[in-house]
């Protein structure tokens, strides 16, 4: 089983608008790859082997969560996996986070810049211990983006001081820890108890080191993800399945870890 652990959909008729704003915001660095929408999301899935996509919205205001949520749990099917998401400013973030909870969604979606924060900041702390109480995921956003300059609100030292305040759960890291900040990844954060989502991605870190990382890491710790519609999953898994991996390893990455998780494998 292939699972694309971190992607992005918009309603149907909000995508046009919402592509169109996000691909202009960053110089259309990335060339999408779908329109944005679930249809388009699953054209893809189909054209690439992919069995399941996990979707991560990002919620910039207090206005938008209750609407986004609900559409995130509305797409879920058996090919469709969503998370939530909730404003980090909010006046109340329990309440907030028990709806995620409630729409029986997996876990919660973060993205320091679009949302403001400083990732190890105290009250998000609070934030990502109540949600991991709750049973959720959490993923991250981590290092480069290209609609905001430097110094950015998340590094690996963060991630790692977040480690340490943890108290269990799952945390997960995207773009293998800090997208182009790989040194500090590999020096600092590799072999955490966090884990990194390869999104954004193979064709961005340098080959050997990911072999580096993930041999500090564990691979057992590793997620496959494109960031889908701003990558293409297919390029991505051509270039795992190229690296000298064994067969278990790949397979772990590509779809066994997530499926450890999101509690798949457990038993109905």
């Amino acid at each position: 089983m292939v699972i694309d652990f971190h992607t992005h959909v918009f309603p149907d008729e909000l995508a046009p608008k919402a592509m169109k704003a996000l691909t202009e915001e960053i110089d259309n660095i990335y060339p999408p790859v779908s329109d944005g929408t679930v249809g388009g999301l699953l054209k893809n899935m189909d054209g690439w082997g992919i069995d399941i996509s996990v979707i991560q919205p990002v919620v910039t205001k207090q206005s938008q969560m209750k609407k986004a949520n609900e559409f995130a749990a509305s797409v879920q099917s058996d090919r469709i996996i969503s998370f939530g998401g909730i404003y980090p400013h909010t006046d109340d973030y329990k309440r907030d986070i028990d709806f995620v909870a409630g729409l029986g969604l997996k876990g919660l979606k973060f993205h320091a810049e679009y949302q403001d924060f400083i990732l190890d900041g105290e009250r998000m702390l609070k934030i990502y211990d109540y949600a991991l109480g709750k049973g959720l995921i959490l993923l991250h956003h981590a290092g480069y983006d290209p609609a905001f300059k430097p110094p950015f609100k998340s590094s690996p030292q963060m991630f790692l001081n977040v480690a340490k305040a943890m108290r269990g759960g799952v945390m997960i890291a995207a773009h293998l820890g800090g997208h182009a900040q790989w040194d500090e990844v590999e020096t600092v954060l590799a072999g955490s108890g966090l884990y990194l989502d390869t999104s954004m991605g193979f064709e961005y870190f340098p080959r050997d080191q990911f072999l580096r990382i993930l041999d500090k890491h564990g691979a057992d710790k590793i997620l496959f993800a494109s960031d889908a519609p701003w990558s293409s999953a297919g390029t991505e898994i051509g270039h795992l399945r190229a690296l000298p991996l064994p067969a278990e390893t790949v397979d772990a990455i590509l779809g066994g870890n997530a499926r450890r998780i999101l509690g798949m494998d457990c038993p109905s």
